[in-house]
């Protein structure tokens, strides 16, 4: 069938995604997760930026794992002279916060010339994974989830401009809601050209979840005719254009980079529009009519 266009080419975007493929049991362990993820991500990171054709290089969701503070200048060093002395932009997955001020599940954007990265934090968070709800604290203690209770960001931040794009994060399942990811698209001179997913799903394993969230991506990719990128830990690491199709990716649960390039949209489609600045709303109200305008009609209909 086809589907009306709704937008228009807004430039080419070539980009490196990291998928580290990282098992979750030992993604957190000191003696084994932690320092492959150190070593690993660093490591391609560092090369594509420094001799790769990508603009954007990323990392998933909590590759790093572990808080800024925690590692040494050292580690940081070479990442960050390789992002001002190449072309490219980086964003890596990582924890942020303290025990005094609270944590986030975030990313970081780092651009040539730039004085601070950018920041997203994420703001629909799951319960029990990340955050608490009241009473339950027993459980995440019990399951051993680090960094288990996170604070919410909020709900329309920057997008990452660069390289004629502006670019919006978003993790793990926050792209399940569209209605969220439209709000970014209330002024549509400031609308996104490109979406960007970070996951890790490892926590199910070689199962339909990894399918299933990419299948989400797409969907999320037509209905706002936007590129969609996806970095994740074990899959779905691909590059979906703006029609919904996967152009680009990696096998899952394997350790590799995967080099694609997207072209970014402008305009907005009717979904956008109306969800962008209504949410759900007028959705929600035409679907109570029609089951009330039913209801109705079948009581007439009775003898």
């Amino acid at each position: 069938a086809l589907v009306p266009l709704w937008t228009e080419p807004a430039g080419r975007l070539p980009v490196a995604l990291l998928q580290g493929n990282i098992p979750q049991d030992e993604k957190f362990q000191p003696g084994s997760g932690v320092p492959l993820a150190l070593s690993w991500y660093r490591q391609q990171a560092g090369a594509a930026l420094a001799h790769g054709d990508a603009r954007l290089v990323v990392a998933p969701e909590t590759a790093i794992p572990l808080l800024p503070q925690q590692l040494g200048p050292d580690w940081w060093r070479p990442l960050l002279q390789a992002v001002e002395q190449g072309q490219a932009a980086l964003t890596l997955g990582l924890p942020l916060g303290s025990a005094e001020s609270g944590y986030t599940n975030s990313a970081l954007s780092w651009v040539p010339g730039a004085a601070e990265p950018l920041r997203y934090d994420k703001q629909h968070l799951v319960p029990f994974g990340e955050f608490i709800p009241t009473g339950f604290r027993w459980f995440t203690d019990l399951m051993q989830i680090p960094l288990g209770d996170f604070r919410r960001g909020a709900a329309v931040q920057p997008t990452l401009d660069w390289a004629g794009q502006r670019i919006a994060p978003n993790i793990c399942y926050e792209d399940l809601f569209g209605e969220e990811l439209a709000r970014g698209f209330a002024d549509p001179a400031r609308a996104p050209t490109v979406l960007l997913n970070l996951s890790n799903i490892a926590w199910f394993g070689d199962t339909v979840a990894i399918a299933q969230h990419r299948q989400i991506s797409r969907l999320r990719a037509l209905e706002l005719q936007r590129p969609m990128l996806r970095a994740t830990n074990t899959g779905a690491t691909v590059a979906i254009d703006h029609l919904g199709h996967v152009t680009h990716e990696l096998p899952r649960l394997t350790r590799a980079v995967l080099d694609a390039e997207v072209e970014g949209r402008v305009g907005l489609t009717p979904y956008a529009r109306w969800a962008g600045r209504f949410g759900l709303w007028p959705l929600a109200l035409l679907c109570g009519a029609i089951v009330l305008l039913g209801w109705r009609r079948s009581g007439l209909a009775r003898p």
